[in-house]
Order: structure tokens, then C-alpha cells, then sequence
């Protein structure tokens, strides 16, 4: 008796798609007890800790939203691209360079001029500063024919240690006692937080840019031809759409909205500039946008939901003291599931025929 692997007539439907999701989650946890069970560390506790901390108290609600905010725009602009096949693996350098764009105008006008001037011009800087980064991958791509994976990954290190020098370097404050990192902001270049709420602003831009990009990619002729380069780029040139400029733009459009994801971590979560605010939420952005099926309105739930992970795995590090690279393996190990189990979604196992 033969079975052979056909693709199916018709997806499944969306119960199916969070099928994959929530035994795509099951499986990473229990591959993560496993681990801790292999340390010496009891499973079941730590299990309990990492699904229980998130939402154990309002202050570790409120870090979940905070972590969620720049996760939540770099998987939007990574997923932008990937909707195209356009593999953009740099939003980690984009989010440095905007970070780096918004610092570069607090410095420098944070004390002359006031925050509804100067909030916005920070945020207009982040956002150039991540889509000219990410416009280098494009020209590479576009006019010379590079892998933008490769491009835009080796940019991502480079992006980095820009970072690092303007901290190490020119913008280090004097009075940090060595430490590298720039000067406070002046209290107008700060996004304020909700009355009352550690969250601040930030959640309210994103809502406006996830429903913007949502309708522009589901009810405008720019989002049709998105799609259409998308699925088949020989059939959109055939079309006369230029594809070679769509690139071009969701490459820019994704590192200006991981600019201003760095825009909003430096002024709101950190008030200056320094190396701790690269923990990887450009490189977790692609688990989120994977995990979300490319879909805008998915990616705030999955995001929100891997920064619960992140709480849930610092809590877990301070009273078991679990490495690290814990949280990246349980994270890799979820999207790894998320892939195979994206395989039975489109195909099946059927019994050959005679």
C-alpha cells in the first residue's frame, strides 16, 4: 500500500491555520521543558513561571504591551516585503539606524525646540534613517542583481556598529562615568506615556499604521500589485507592473517602519541612546511575521503574544537561572513547527491509486 504527498484542492480553513499555531506553541514548550529538565531544572515549574508571569501582575501587563510595540512594527515591515518573495532579514540594522536617526535630532534641537515639533521630526528621521539603510539593499538588489537576504543580513552588523560608534564615540556623554551612552533626552524629545499606564503613545501609532497598511494591502491597486509580484513576478511584468520598483518600495517601507520602531524605544522606552537597546526585535520580527501567516491584522496578537514569551523568559532566568539563549531556542523551535506544520495546511497524504 503507497501513499504519496498531493498538494489540496483547497487550504484549510482559519480553525486550521490556529491549529498549526497552538501545536506549533505546545511543541515548543514541551521541547522547552525538556531543556530545563536536561539542566536539572523542574520542568513543570518553569513551565508554570513562563506562562504565568506575563500576565501575574498590571506590571508585567504593561511590559508586554512595551515589548510588543516595536515587535509589532518591525514584523510589519518585514512581512510587507515577504508578501513579494522580497527576503528582508535586515529590520535589526534598520531599527539601529532609526534609533540613531531620532537620537541625531534630540541632540541637536531637543532643548530649542518644543515636543510637538520635535517628536514628530524625530520620528521623521527614524524613519528615513531605516528606509535609506534598507534602500541599499534595494539598489543592490535592483541594479545589481544581489541576494537582498545576504545584503540585507550583513547590514544588520554594520548598522550595529554605527550604533556603537556614535555611543563609544562622538555622542558619549562626558558625565556617564565611561559608560557608553549618549546624554539624557530633553524631557520634549520623550514620548509621554497614557495617563495613568507605563504604555505609552506608541501603541496608538501602531494601530494607525497596522489599519493603514491593512487597508492599503487588502483594498488598493498598490496592495493588488504587491500581491501580483508576489505570486508570480513573470506574470506581473507581463502585466507592465514595475516589479523592480515594488521592490524598491517594500524594501524602504519595511526598514522606515523598523525605524520608527527605533524611534519609539530610544525616546520612549530609554530616553538616550545606548547598545542595550539592540535585544533583537528585528531578528524576532521574522517569527512574528511567519507565525502571523503574513497577515496585518495577526501580527499584534503574535506579537504580543512572543512578548509575553519574553517576560515570561526573563522572570524564568531570574529564579532558575536559565541561560539566555533559552528564549531564542524556544522561539526558533516555534517557528520551526510553524513552517512543517504550514507544509499540512496546503498538502495531504492520500493512498496512491492503482
Amino acid at each position: 500500500m503507497a501513499f504519496v504527498v498531493r498538494k489540496r484542492r483547497e487550504p484549510l480553513p482559519w480553525w486550521g491555520s490556529c491549529l498549526v499555531f497552538l501545536g506549533a506553541v505546545a511543541v515548543a514548550l514541551a521541547v522547552g521543558g525538556a531543556l530545563l529538565s536536561f539542566q536539572g531544572k523542574p520542568a513543570w515549574r518553569g513551565m508554570g513561571i513562563l506562562l504565568g508571569s506575563p500576565v501575574g501582575s498590571v506590571w508585567a501587563l504593561e511590559d508586554c504591551v512595551l515589548k510588543a510595540i516595536p515587535l509589532f512594527l518591525c514584523a510589519l515591515g518585514v512581512g510587507l516585503s515577504f508578501r513579494m518573495a522580497v527576503w528582508n532579514i535586515g529590520a535589526e540594522g534598520q531599527f539601529a539606524l532609526g534609533a540613531v536617526g531620532a537620537t541625531g535630532v534630540a541632540l541637536t534641537w531637543g532643548a530649542t525646540l518644543p515636543a510637538w515639533v520635535l517628536l514628530p521630526l524625530m520620528a521623521i528621521a527614524a524613519m528615513v534613517a531605516g528606509g535609506l539603510w534598507a534602500m541599499i539593499a534595494a539598489a543592490l538588489r535592483v541594479w545589481c542583481g544581489a541576494n537582498e537576504t545576504i545584503v540585507t543580513l550583513m547590514l544588520n552588523y554594520i548598522g550595529i556598529l554605527v550604533l556603537e560608534f556614535l555611543v563609544f564615540g562622538p555622542w558619549k556623554d562626558p558625565a556617564s562615568f565611561g559608560f557608553p551612552m549618549t546624554a539624557e533626552f530633553a524631557p520634549a524629545a520623550l514620548v509621554p506615556a497614557l495617563p495613568g499606564t507605563r504604555i505609552h503613545w506608541g501603541v496608538v501609532l501602531c494601530l494607525v499604521v497596522g489599519v493603514l497598511l491593512s487597508w492599503v494591502l487588502r483594498a488598493s491597486r498598490a496592495g493588488f500589485e504587491i500581491a501580483v509580484c508576489g505570486q508570480n513576478p513573470a506574470a506581473a511584468r507581463y502585466a507592465r507592473i514595475p516589479y523592480a520598483a515594488w521592490v524598491a518600495v517594500v524594501l524602504v517601507a519595511g526598514g522606515a517602519l523598523a525605524g520608527l520602531a527605533g524611534f519609539l524605544e530610544v525616546s520612549a522606552a530609554l530616553g538616550r541612546l545606548q547598545p542595550s537597546i539592540m535585544t533583537g526585535y528585528g531578528y524576532t520580527a521574522i517569527v512574528v511575521a511567519w507565525l502571523s501567516g503574513l497577515r496585518s491584522g495577526s501580527v499584534a496578537v503574535v506579537a504580543l503574544f512572543l512578548a509575553a514569551l519574553r517576560v515570561g523568559l526573563e522572570s524564568l532566568q531570574l529564579d532558575l537561572q536559565v541561560p539566555a539563549a533559552f528564549g531564542t531556542m524556544v522561539e526558533g523551535t516555534m517557528l520551526l513547527m510553524v513552517l512543517v506544520g504550514g507544509f499540512w495546511t496546503r498538502y495531504q497524504i492520500v493512498r496512491r491509486q492503482a
